[in-house]
C-alpha cells in the first residue's frame, strides 16, 4: 500500500474500465492521483468477472464448433474433444496478462494505489480499510466514485453458487453442464448461452418479454433468434416463478403468457437478470450525494450534487459497458482538471452481445425513429449473400440502416452476423459526424468483407441495392 494519509488531487474508487483510464487520464494531466481497489488486482469486473473472460469462453466456444464441422471445409479433424480445463486456464492466462498491463499504465502515469474498501469519510476524504482491518485516510480535492456494479437477482431466487449461479459463478464452472436453464435473454443470458450451447449444453432460454434482446430493433432480434433456435430451445413472453432443488440439479417453473404453466428439469439455473450498483454503506448519501434507487445522480460532466465529487459507469444510470465508463472517466478527469471536455451523446454508444451470430447497433431502433417524428426510410440487406460471409460458412446475420427520409441523415445502424462488433465502429463514426445514407453509399468498401453489408445497407434505403 502506498503512504497515506497524504493530499492528493484525485482520489478514485474502484479500478474497473472507467476506475483505471481515469487514474490514467488524470496522471497524463499531470494531477497527483490515487486509486483504491478492494480486489488485490486491479481491472475491476470488467476485466476479472466480466468482459473478458466471459468473451474468452466465447471465442473458444466458436473455435470447438468450428473445429467439429472442419470436414466441411475440407480439414479433417478426428478425434475432436473439448478439454475444458484447458479452456479456462487460457480465459486465467488472458486476464493475467491485461491486469498486468493495467497495473503496468498505473505505474507509468504515477498514479498510488491503494488496496482495500473504499468508502466516503466526508466530501474531501476516503477511507481506506485494508483484508486485516487496518484503515489510511485519504485527502483529495476532487473524488471519483467508480464503484462499479454486482449482478442482480429476483426476489425469492436465491443465488447458491452451485446449482443456482449468476455471471461470476457461470465463469468459474470447472466442467460443462449437460444442461443449463438460462433466466433472463439479455446480452449476458444471450453470451452464456451461446457459449455453453456450442460447448455441448443442452440450453433452455428464459425470458419475460416478447423478445430477446429487447433493447435491440426489433429485426435484430428477429434473426438473431432464427439463429439461436438452431443452437437452443427459446421460450419468451414467460415468467418465471419457483425454483426447486432436484437429486440431478434443479426444476424451475414459469408462466406462459397464454396461462399455461411449464416445467423443465436441468443440471445448472444460470440467473441473468441484470447488475445492480454497488453504492450502499459506502458514505455516499452522508457526504451530501443525491441518489436514486441505489444510482448517483450526476450532471452531464459526471459531477455529483458535491461539486468536487464525480461518478461513472454502473454506478449512474447510463449504458452499461466497459466503453461508456471509460469514456465517462476521461469527461470527469478532464473536466475536474479544468478543461472544457464536449458531453458524452449516449444516443450514440454502441451496444454489443458477443454471441453467435454477434449482434451490435448504434443509435435509433426503427420504433424509437418513428417515436422522434423522423419521417423514417429503412434499408435491409442479408449478409448471407455476401462472398466473404459465404465463405466462412455463415448462414445468418443482416445490416439494417434507419434513415431519416428528408434529410437522408442515418439515424441508427442494425448489424447481425460476423464481426457485427467490430463493424458497428463504422457506424459510430457515421452518426458522429452526422453522415448522409448517400455519404456511405460513397465511400468504397473492400471486396470480399462483410463491411460490404453496410454499404449494400446504405444502398437499400432509397432502393439502389446491387445484390438484392
Amino acid at each position: 500500500m502506498a503512504a497515506a494519509n497524504e493530499s492528493y488531487d484525485l482520489v478514485i474508487i474502484g479500478s474497473g474500465p472507467g476506475g483505471y483510464v481515469g487514474a490514467i487520464r488524470a496522471g497524463q494531466l499531470g494531477l497527483r492521483t490515487a486509486i483504491v481497489e478492494k480486489d488485490p488486482f486491479f481491472g475491476g469486473t470488467c476485466l476479472h468477472r466480466g468482459c473478458i473472460p466471459a468473451k474468452s469462453l466465447l471465442h473458444d466456444a466458436a473455435l470447438f464448433e468450428q473445429t467439429l464441422h472442419a470436414l466441411d471445409h475440407g480439414i479433417v479433424a478426428e478425434n475432436v474433444r473439448l478439454d475444458f480445463a484447458k479452456v479456462q486456464e487460457r480465459k486465467g492466462g488472458v486476464v493475467r496478462r491485461l491486469a498486468k498491463g493495467v497495473e503496468h499504465l498505473l505505474k507509468k502515469n504515477k498514479v498510488q494505489t491503494f488496496h482495500g474498501m473504499g468508502r466516503l469519510a466526508g466530501p474531501d476524504a476516503v477511507e481506506v480499510t485494508d483484508a486485516d482491518g487496518k484503515s489510511v485516510r485519504l485527502q483529495a480535492r476532487h473524488i471519483m466514485l467508480a464503484t462499479g456494479s454486482v449482478p442482480n437477482s429476483l426476489p425469492g431466487l436465491e443465488v447458491d453458487g452451485d446449482r443456482i449461479l449468476n455471471s461470476d459463478h457461470v465463469l468459474e464452472l470447472q466442467s460443462v453442464p449437460q444442461s443449463m436453464l438460462v433466466l433472463g435473454a439479455g446480452a449476458v443470458g444471450v453470451e452464456f448461452a451461446s457459449a455453453f450451447a456450442r460447448f455441448g449444453s443442452a440450453i433452455t432460454l428464459i425470458e419475460i418479454l416478447e423478445r430477446i434482446l429487447p433493447l435491440e430493433d426489433v429485426d435484430s432480434s428477429k434473426e438473431l433468434e432464427r439463429a439461436l433456435r438452431k443452437q437452443m430451445k427459446i421460450h419468451t413472453k414467460t415468467r418465471f416463478e419457483s425454483v426447486e432443488r432436484t437429486e440431478a440439479g434443479v426444476r424451475v417453473t414459469a408462466r406462459a403468457a397464454d396461462g399455461k404453466t411449464l416445467s423443465w428439469e436441468a443440471e445448472k439455473l444460470l440467473v441473468s437478470v441484470g447488475r445492480a450498483p454497488v453504492s450502499s454503506g459506502l458514505g455516499y448519501e452522508e457526504a451530501g450525494i443525491e441518489m436514486d434507487r441505489g444510482f448517483v445522480k450526476i450532471d452531464e460532466f459526471m459531477r455529483t450534487r458535491v461539486p468536487n465529487i464525480y461518478a461513472i459507469g454502473d454506478l449512474v444510470e447510463t449504458p452499461a459497458y466497459a466503453h461508456t465508463a471509460s469514456s465517462e472517466a476521461v469527461v470527469a478527469a478532464e473536466h475536474l482538471a479544468g478543461h472544457k471536455p464536449q458531453p458524452l451523446r449516449y444516443e450514440h454508444t454502441p451496444n454489443c452481445t458477443y454471441c453467435d451470430p454477434e449482434v451490435a447497433s448504434v443509435g435509433l431502433t426503427e420504433a424509437a425513429a418513428r417515436e422522434q417524428g423522423h419521417d423514417v426510410k429503412v434499408g435491409k440487406f442479408p449478409l448471407s449473400v455476401l462472398g466473404k460471409v459465404l465463405i466462412s460458412g455463415e448462414r445468418f446475420g443482416m445490416v439494417k440502416i434507419v434513415a431519416d427520409s428528408k434529410y437522408r441523415e442515418v439515424l441508427g445502424v442494425h448489424i447481425v452476423g460476423p464481426r457485427a462488433t467490430d463493424l458497428i465502429a463504422e457506424a459510430c463514426i457515421a452518426l458522429t459526424n452526422e453522415s448522409t445514407v448517400d455519404e456511405l453509399v460513397a465511400t468504397v468498401h473492400a471486396h470480399p468483407t462483410v463491411s460490404e453489408g453496410v454499404k449494400e445497407a446504405a444502398e437499400a434505403v432509397f432502393g439502389s441495392a446491387i445484390h438484392t
